[in-house]
Protein backbone atom coordinates (compact mmCIF):
# COMPACT_ATOMS: atom_id res chain seq x y z
CA UNK A 1 0.00 0.00 0.00
CA UNK A 2 1.58 3.63 -0.97
CA UNK A 3 2.23 5.42 2.17
CA UNK A 4 0.35 8.53 2.87
CA UNK A 5 2.63 11.46 3.58
CA UNK A 6 2.06 15.44 5.25
CA UNK A 7 2.38 18.00 2.35
CA UNK A 8 2.83 20.76 4.43
CA UNK A 9 3.60 21.49 7.82
CA UNK A 10 -0.49 23.11 8.47
CA UNK A 11 -2.57 22.83 11.18
CA UNK A 12 -4.66 19.58 10.98
CA UNK A 13 -3.11 18.07 7.66
CA UNK A 14 -1.58 14.55 8.95
CA UNK A 15 0.09 11.68 7.22
CA UNK A 16 0.18 7.72 7.94
CA UNK A 17 2.65 5.63 7.64
CA UNK A 18 3.62 1.65 7.99
CA UNK A 19 6.75 0.53 9.98
CA UNK A 20 7.68 -3.16 10.47
CA UNK A 21 7.79 -5.06 14.07
CA UNK A 22 8.59 -8.51 15.10
CA UNK A 23 4.89 -9.25 15.02
CA UNK A 24 4.73 -7.73 11.38
CA UNK A 25 3.61 -4.59 9.65
CA UNK A 26 2.04 -1.64 11.83
CA UNK A 27 0.88 1.85 11.07
CA UNK A 28 0.80 4.51 13.14
CA UNK A 29 -0.56 8.33 12.37
CA UNK A 30 0.74 12.16 12.69
CA UNK A 31 -0.24 15.33 12.07
CA UNK A 32 0.55 18.92 13.27
CA UNK A 33 -1.47 20.42 15.86
CA UNK A 34 -0.93 24.06 17.87
CA UNK A 35 0.85 23.74 21.04
CA UNK A 36 -1.42 26.07 23.10
CA UNK A 37 -5.11 26.70 21.68
CA UNK A 38 -5.09 29.50 24.10
CA UNK A 39 -1.59 31.18 22.30
CA UNK A 40 -2.44 31.36 18.61
CA UNK A 41 1.55 32.51 18.58
CA UNK A 42 2.84 29.28 20.96
CA UNK A 43 3.49 27.44 17.11
CA UNK A 44 2.57 23.68 16.04
CA UNK A 45 3.86 20.18 17.35
CA UNK A 46 3.73 17.15 15.86
CA UNK A 47 0.96 14.39 17.51
CA UNK A 48 0.47 10.69 16.76
CA UNK A 49 -0.24 7.20 17.74
CA UNK A 50 1.30 3.86 16.46
CA UNK A 51 0.18 0.54 16.59
CA UNK A 52 -2.42 -0.22 15.05
CA UNK A 53 -2.95 -3.30 12.64
CA UNK A 54 -3.94 -1.74 9.08
CA UNK A 55 -4.15 1.44 7.26
CA UNK A 56 -7.83 1.44 7.40
CA UNK A 57 -7.50 1.86 11.47
CA UNK A 58 -4.83 4.50 11.46
CA UNK A 59 -7.12 6.53 8.53
CA UNK A 60 -9.94 5.96 10.80
CA UNK A 61 -8.01 7.27 13.37
CA UNK A 62 -6.30 10.30 11.73
CA UNK A 63 -9.75 11.15 10.58
CA UNK A 64 -10.86 11.15 14.45
CA UNK A 65 -8.27 12.89 15.18
CA UNK A 66 -8.67 15.95 12.36
CA UNK A 67 -11.86 16.13 13.93
CA UNK A 68 -10.74 16.86 17.36
CA UNK A 69 -8.30 20.18 15.60
CA UNK A 70 -11.70 21.42 13.97
CA UNK A 71 -13.27 21.14 17.36
CA UNK A 72 -10.33 23.12 18.48
CA UNK A 73 -10.02 19.99 21.26
CA UNK A 74 -6.97 19.05 22.88
CA UNK A 75 -4.17 16.50 22.16
CA UNK A 76 -3.57 16.29 25.90
CA UNK A 77 -1.90 12.98 26.65
CA UNK A 78 -2.83 12.97 30.46
CA UNK A 79 -6.50 14.54 30.19
CA UNK A 80 -7.48 15.16 33.85
CA UNK A 81 -9.99 13.34 36.05
CA UNK A 82 -12.97 15.19 36.68
CA UNK A 83 -12.45 15.59 40.21
CA UNK A 84 -8.68 16.73 39.22
CA UNK A 85 -9.94 19.30 36.89
CA UNK A 86 -12.55 20.27 39.36
CA UNK A 87 -10.14 21.11 42.34
CA UNK A 88 -7.89 23.13 39.53
CA UNK A 89 -10.83 24.89 38.41
CA UNK A 90 -12.08 25.91 42.13
CA UNK A 91 -8.29 27.12 42.77
CA UNK A 92 -8.47 29.30 39.77
CA UNK A 93 -11.37 31.39 40.93
CA UNK A 94 -11.82 34.49 42.75
CA UNK A 95 -14.92 33.63 44.98
CA UNK A 96 -15.61 34.38 48.58
CA UNK A 97 -14.01 32.06 51.02
CA UNK A 98 -17.34 30.50 52.13
CA UNK A 99 -18.36 29.94 48.22
CA UNK A 100 -14.77 28.57 47.54
CA UNK A 101 -15.44 25.83 50.86
CA UNK A 102 -18.76 24.68 49.63
CA UNK A 103 -17.47 24.03 46.22
CA UNK A 104 -14.96 22.23 47.64
CA UNK A 105 -16.98 19.60 49.60
CA UNK A 106 -19.21 19.34 46.38
CA UNK A 107 -15.95 17.74 45.14
CA UNK A 108 -15.33 15.68 47.97
CA UNK A 109 -18.26 14.36 48.73
CA UNK A 110 -20.91 14.40 45.65
CA UNK A 111 -18.10 13.80 43.40
CA UNK A 112 -14.50 11.77 44.16
CA UNK A 113 -16.58 8.99 46.10
CA UNK A 114 -18.06 8.52 43.01
CA UNK A 115 -17.31 6.95 39.27
CA UNK A 116 -17.65 9.98 37.53
CA UNK A 117 -14.91 11.50 39.50
CA UNK A 118 -12.03 9.46 38.32
CA UNK A 119 -13.10 9.55 35.20
CA UNK A 120 -11.65 11.69 32.84
CA UNK A 121 -12.71 14.47 31.41
CA UNK A 122 -13.15 13.90 27.77
CA UNK A 123 -14.68 10.36 28.80
CA UNK A 124 -17.93 11.85 30.46
CA UNK A 125 -21.04 11.32 28.67
CA UNK A 126 -24.90 12.59 29.61
CA UNK A 127 -25.89 9.12 30.71
CA UNK A 128 -22.76 9.00 33.39
CA UNK A 129 -24.31 12.34 34.43
CA UNK A 130 -27.79 11.12 34.74
CA UNK A 131 -26.65 7.93 36.52
CA UNK A 132 -24.78 10.22 38.57
CA UNK A 133 -27.61 12.33 39.72
CA UNK A 134 -30.02 8.73 40.63
CA UNK A 135 -27.13 7.54 42.23
CA UNK A 136 -27.40 10.67 44.51
CA UNK A 137 -31.01 11.42 44.44
CA UNK A 138 -31.15 7.76 45.93
CA UNK A 139 -28.61 7.37 48.47
CA UNK A 140 -26.05 10.73 48.21
CA UNK A 141 -26.25 11.73 51.28
CA UNK A 142 -22.60 11.56 53.45
CA UNK A 143 -23.19 13.47 56.95
CA UNK A 144 -23.16 11.53 59.93
CA UNK A 145 -26.50 11.59 60.71
CA UNK A 146 -27.74 11.10 56.58
CA UNK A 147 -25.00 9.10 55.34
CA UNK A 148 -26.56 6.94 52.41
CA UNK A 149 -30.08 8.38 52.63
CA UNK A 150 -31.36 10.68 49.55
CA UNK A 151 -30.02 13.80 48.32
CA UNK A 152 -32.37 16.85 47.76
CA UNK A 153 -33.18 17.93 44.39
CA UNK A 154 -31.64 21.54 45.78
CA UNK A 155 -28.22 19.74 46.62
CA UNK A 156 -28.07 17.97 43.11
CA UNK A 157 -28.69 21.12 41.56
CA UNK A 158 -25.94 22.91 43.54
CA UNK A 159 -23.68 19.45 42.62
CA UNK A 160 -25.21 20.21 38.59
CA UNK A 161 -24.26 23.86 38.52
CA UNK A 162 -20.46 23.61 39.73
CA UNK A 163 -20.03 20.29 37.48
CA UNK A 164 -21.86 22.27 34.06
CA UNK A 165 -18.84 25.24 34.95
CA UNK A 166 -16.19 22.67 35.57
CA UNK A 167 -17.20 21.52 32.26
CA UNK A 168 -17.84 24.46 30.44
CA UNK A 169 -14.51 25.52 31.61
CA UNK A 170 -12.87 22.01 29.85
CA UNK A 171 -14.77 22.84 26.83
CA UNK A 172 -12.78 26.23 27.07
CA UNK A 173 -9.61 24.59 27.22
CA UNK A 174 -9.97 22.16 24.83
CA UNK A 175 -10.76 19.03 26.81
CA UNK A 176 -13.60 18.47 25.30
CA UNK A 177 -15.71 19.38 22.21
CA UNK A 178 -19.24 20.25 23.99
CA UNK A 179 -20.26 20.47 27.22
CA UNK A 180 -22.06 16.89 28.19
CA UNK A 181 -23.93 18.42 31.11
CA UNK A 182 -25.32 20.96 29.17
CA UNK A 183 -27.88 18.38 27.40
CA UNK A 184 -30.49 18.54 30.38
CA UNK A 185 -33.18 16.05 28.77
CA UNK A 186 -30.56 13.41 29.23
CA UNK A 187 -28.84 14.45 32.02
CA UNK A 188 -32.22 14.67 34.17
CA UNK A 189 -30.67 17.54 36.36
CA UNK A 190 -33.17 19.36 38.94
CA UNK A 191 -35.55 21.86 37.58
CA UNK A 192 -36.86 25.01 39.37
CA UNK A 193 -40.83 23.07 39.57
CA UNK A 194 -38.59 19.54 41.10
CA UNK A 195 -36.80 21.32 43.39
CA UNK A 196 -39.70 23.57 44.27
CA UNK A 197 -41.81 20.40 45.32
CA UNK A 198 -39.50 18.71 46.97
CA UNK A 199 -38.47 21.55 49.79
CA UNK A 200 -39.32 21.39 53.07
CA UNK A 201 -41.80 23.14 54.63
CA UNK A 202 -41.24 26.26 55.88
CA UNK A 203 -40.95 26.36 59.84
CA UNK A 204 -42.18 29.38 61.64
CA UNK A 205 -43.56 30.89 64.95
CA UNK A 206 -46.71 32.65 64.90
CA UNK A 207 -47.00 36.27 66.42
CA UNK A 208 -47.57 34.69 69.62
CA UNK A 209 -45.34 32.22 69.94
CA UNK A 210 -42.56 34.46 68.96
CA UNK A 211 -44.05 36.97 72.12
CA UNK A 212 -43.88 34.44 74.65
CA UNK A 213 -39.70 33.37 73.99
CA UNK A 214 -38.87 37.18 73.81
CA UNK A 215 -40.75 37.78 77.24
CA UNK A 216 -39.37 34.40 78.68
CA UNK A 217 -35.92 35.42 77.41
CA UNK A 218 -35.89 38.91 79.22
CA UNK A 219 -36.81 37.17 82.38
CA UNK A 220 -34.53 35.12 82.47
CA UNK A 221 -32.14 37.55 81.97
CA UNK A 222 -30.44 36.20 78.61
CA UNK A 223 -27.64 38.32 77.38
CA UNK A 224 -28.22 37.56 73.65
CA UNK A 225 -31.97 38.41 74.04
CA UNK A 226 -31.15 41.63 71.82
CA UNK A 227 -29.82 39.58 69.29
CA UNK A 228 -32.88 38.00 69.60
CA UNK A 229 -35.14 40.63 69.18
CA UNK A 230 -33.06 42.18 66.34
CA UNK A 231 -33.31 39.27 64.58
CA UNK A 232 -37.16 39.06 65.20
CA UNK A 233 -37.43 42.63 63.80
CA UNK A 234 -35.21 42.84 60.73
CA UNK A 235 -35.32 39.68 59.58
CA UNK A 236 -31.68 39.06 58.73
CA UNK A 237 -29.47 36.29 58.72
CA UNK A 238 -27.39 35.13 61.41
CA UNK A 239 -24.10 36.16 59.76
CA UNK A 240 -25.63 40.00 58.87
CA UNK A 241 -26.66 40.33 62.17
CA UNK A 242 -23.32 39.15 63.53
CA UNK A 243 -21.46 41.66 61.72
CA UNK A 244 -23.27 44.63 62.09
CA UNK A 245 -21.23 47.53 63.18
CA UNK A 246 -22.45 50.68 64.98
CA UNK A 247 -22.30 52.75 62.00
CA UNK A 248 -24.86 50.54 60.67
CA UNK A 249 -27.09 51.32 62.88
CA UNK A 250 -29.25 54.66 62.86
CA UNK A 251 -30.70 54.84 66.45
CA UNK A 252 -32.82 58.34 65.95
CA UNK A 253 -34.37 57.25 62.34
CA UNK A 254 -34.77 53.53 63.59
CA UNK A 255 -33.37 52.15 60.67
CA UNK A 256 -30.15 49.58 60.42
CA UNK A 257 -27.82 48.88 57.20
CA UNK A 258 -27.09 45.47 56.00
CA UNK A 259 -23.62 46.03 54.45
CA UNK A 260 -21.97 43.08 54.91
CA UNK A 261 -21.83 39.51 56.40
CA UNK A 262 -19.20 37.40 58.89
CA UNK A 263 -18.00 34.99 56.64
CA UNK A 264 -17.93 31.44 57.99
CA UNK A 265 -15.50 29.77 56.29
CA UNK A 266 -12.80 32.23 57.38
CA UNK A 267 -11.27 33.32 60.38
CA UNK A 268 -13.78 34.89 63.02
CA UNK A 269 -14.01 38.25 62.57
CA UNK A 270 -13.58 38.61 59.08
CA UNK A 271 -16.23 40.11 56.97
CA UNK A 272 -17.81 39.49 53.17
CA UNK A 273 -20.45 40.86 51.13
CA UNK A 274 -24.03 39.49 51.82
CA UNK A 275 -25.46 37.12 50.38
CA UNK A 276 -26.87 38.90 46.64
CA UNK A 277 -24.02 41.91 47.24
CA UNK A 278 -26.32 44.18 47.84
CA UNK A 279 -26.76 46.60 51.08
CA UNK A 280 -30.26 46.96 52.03
CA UNK A 281 -31.85 49.52 54.57
CA UNK A 282 -34.57 47.82 56.93
CA UNK A 283 -36.86 50.45 58.87
CA UNK A 284 -37.15 49.25 62.56
CA UNK A 285 -39.94 49.65 64.80
CA UNK A 286 -39.19 51.96 67.88
CA UNK A 287 -39.75 49.04 70.53
CA UNK A 288 -37.11 46.86 68.58
CA UNK A 289 -34.91 50.31 68.45
CA UNK A 290 -35.43 50.97 72.44
CA UNK A 291 -34.17 47.07 73.06
CA UNK A 292 -30.99 48.47 70.87
CA UNK A 293 -30.35 51.32 72.94
CA UNK A 294 -30.39 49.46 76.05
CA UNK A 295 -27.83 47.36 74.75
CA UNK A 296 -25.52 49.95 73.22
CA UNK A 297 -26.02 51.80 77.07
CA UNK A 298 -24.86 48.04 78.14
CA UNK A 299 -21.71 47.77 76.55
CA UNK A 300 -20.40 51.48 76.89
CA UNK A 301 -20.57 50.42 80.67
CA UNK A 302 -18.05 48.05 80.00
CA UNK A 303 -16.12 49.78 77.96
CA UNK A 304 -16.91 52.58 75.68
CA UNK A 305 -14.80 51.31 72.70
CA UNK A 306 -17.51 48.48 72.13
CA UNK A 307 -19.72 51.59 71.21
CA UNK A 308 -17.32 52.68 68.33
CA UNK A 309 -18.25 53.36 65.03
CA UNK A 310 -16.61 50.48 63.83
CA UNK A 311 -17.28 48.31 66.74
CA UNK A 312 -19.38 45.28 66.80
CA UNK A 313 -23.42 45.55 67.78
CA UNK A 314 -22.64 42.12 69.23
CA UNK A 315 -19.26 41.10 70.18
CA UNK A 316 -18.40 38.92 72.35
CA UNK A 317 -18.16 40.48 75.78
CA UNK A 318 -14.70 39.70 76.75
CA UNK A 319 -12.52 40.67 73.69
CA UNK A 320 -15.05 42.70 71.38
CA UNK A 321 -14.15 40.85 68.78
CA UNK A 322 -17.03 39.60 66.60
CA UNK A 323 -18.97 36.63 68.22
CA UNK A 324 -18.54 32.73 66.17
CA UNK A 325 -21.91 32.53 63.98
CA UNK A 326 -21.74 28.57 65.55
CA UNK A 327 -21.64 29.44 69.28
CA UNK A 328 -24.47 31.56 68.40
CA UNK A 329 -26.54 28.97 67.25
CA UNK A 330 -25.79 26.64 70.00
CA UNK A 331 -26.57 29.72 72.10
CA UNK A 332 -29.76 29.30 70.56
CA UNK A 333 -30.87 25.66 70.88
CA UNK A 334 -29.84 25.78 73.85
CA UNK A 335 -32.36 28.64 74.95
CA UNK A 336 -35.41 26.75 72.67
CA UNK A 337 -34.43 23.75 74.86
CA UNK A 338 -34.93 25.96 78.18
CA UNK A 339 -37.69 27.67 76.98
CA UNK A 340 -39.86 24.82 75.84
CA UNK A 341 -39.10 23.58 79.13
CA UNK A 342 -40.74 26.52 81.08
CA UNK A 343 -43.57 27.13 78.28
CA UNK A 344 -44.44 23.99 76.97
CA UNK A 345 -43.18 21.75 73.91
CA UNK A 346 -47.15 22.23 72.63
CA UNK A 347 -46.95 26.27 73.26
CA UNK A 348 -43.74 26.75 71.73
CA UNK A 349 -42.06 24.74 68.90
CA UNK A 350 -38.62 23.91 68.22
CA UNK A 351 -37.27 25.97 65.56
CA UNK A 352 -33.79 27.07 63.94
CA UNK A 353 -32.34 30.77 64.53
CA UNK A 354 -32.91 30.85 60.86
CA UNK A 355 -36.44 30.60 60.84
CA UNK A 356 -36.56 33.79 63.00
CA UNK A 357 -36.20 35.43 59.44
CA UNK A 358 -38.79 33.16 57.96
CA UNK A 359 -41.40 33.96 61.25
CA UNK A 360 -40.83 37.34 60.42
CA UNK A 361 -41.36 37.05 56.99
CA UNK A 362 -44.41 34.81 57.80
CA UNK A 363 -45.68 37.76 59.93
CA UNK A 364 -45.23 40.58 57.67
CA UNK A 365 -47.09 38.48 54.69
CA UNK A 366 -49.95 37.71 56.75
CA UNK A 367 -50.66 40.84 57.69
CA UNK A 368 -51.08 41.73 54.37
CA UNK A 369 -47.34 43.24 53.52
CA UNK A 370 -46.86 43.59 49.69
CA UNK A 371 -44.41 40.65 48.39
CA UNK A 372 -42.01 43.01 46.84
CA UNK A 373 -41.44 44.88 50.34
CA UNK A 374 -41.00 41.97 51.94
CA UNK A 375 -38.45 40.78 49.33
CA UNK A 376 -36.65 43.86 49.95
CA UNK A 377 -36.88 43.59 54.22
CA UNK A 378 -35.18 40.09 53.47
CA UNK A 379 -32.47 40.75 50.98
CA UNK A 380 -33.95 38.75 48.44
CA UNK A 381 -32.33 38.57 44.81
CA UNK A 382 -36.05 39.03 43.22
CA UNK A 383 -39.52 38.97 44.80
CA UNK A 384 -40.12 35.23 43.07
CA UNK A 385 -37.55 33.80 46.19
CA UNK A 386 -40.00 35.36 48.47
CA UNK A 387 -43.04 34.04 46.82
CA UNK A 388 -41.84 30.54 46.16
CA UNK A 389 -40.40 30.13 50.01
CA UNK A 390 -43.37 31.86 51.57
CA UNK A 391 -46.46 30.22 49.27
CA UNK A 392 -47.93 28.80 51.98
CA UNK A 393 -48.48 32.09 53.89
CA UNK A 394 -49.54 33.63 50.99
CA UNK A 395 -52.59 31.16 50.48
CA UNK A 396 -53.65 32.21 53.38
CA UNK A 397 -53.47 35.57 52.26
CA UNK A 398 -55.76 35.13 48.95
CA UNK A 399 -58.19 33.58 50.95
CA UNK A 400 -58.67 36.49 53.05
CA UNK A 401 -58.30 38.92 49.80
CA UNK A 402 -61.30 36.73 48.26
CA UNK A 403 -63.26 36.92 51.91
CA UNK A 404 -62.64 41.00 51.35
CA UNK A 405 -63.65 41.04 47.92
CA UNK A 406 -67.31 39.27 48.69
CA UNK A 407 -67.51 41.67 51.65
CA UNK A 408 -67.53 45.01 49.14
CA UNK A 409 -69.76 43.48 46.63
CA UNK A 410 -71.97 42.87 48.96
CA UNK A 411 -71.69 46.05 50.83
CA UNK A 412 -71.61 44.03 54.37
Amino acid sequence: MTKRKASSRRRGVGSITSYTTKAGTRWRYQLWVPVDWADPGSGLRQSGKAGFATAAEADEALDDAKAKVKARQSFAKNVPTVGDYADAWIAARRLERSTIAAYERIVKNRLRPYRIGSTAVDKVTPTMIARHYAELRQSGRRDVKGQGKALSENSVSKVHALLASVLDAAVEDGLMPVNVARRRGIVNAPTGLTIRASRPEVHAWTGPQLRSFLQWSVDTDDVLYPLWVLAAGTGARRSELLALQWRDVDLTAGQVTIRRALDTAAPTGTTKATKTGSVRTVDVDMDTMGVVKAWRRELGAVTLDYTRPTAFVFPNVTTGAARSPNEVSRRWRTRIKNARTALGEDALPAIRLHDVRHTHASILLAAGVPVHAVAKQLGHATPTVTLNTYAHVLEGAQRAAAERFAEALSGS
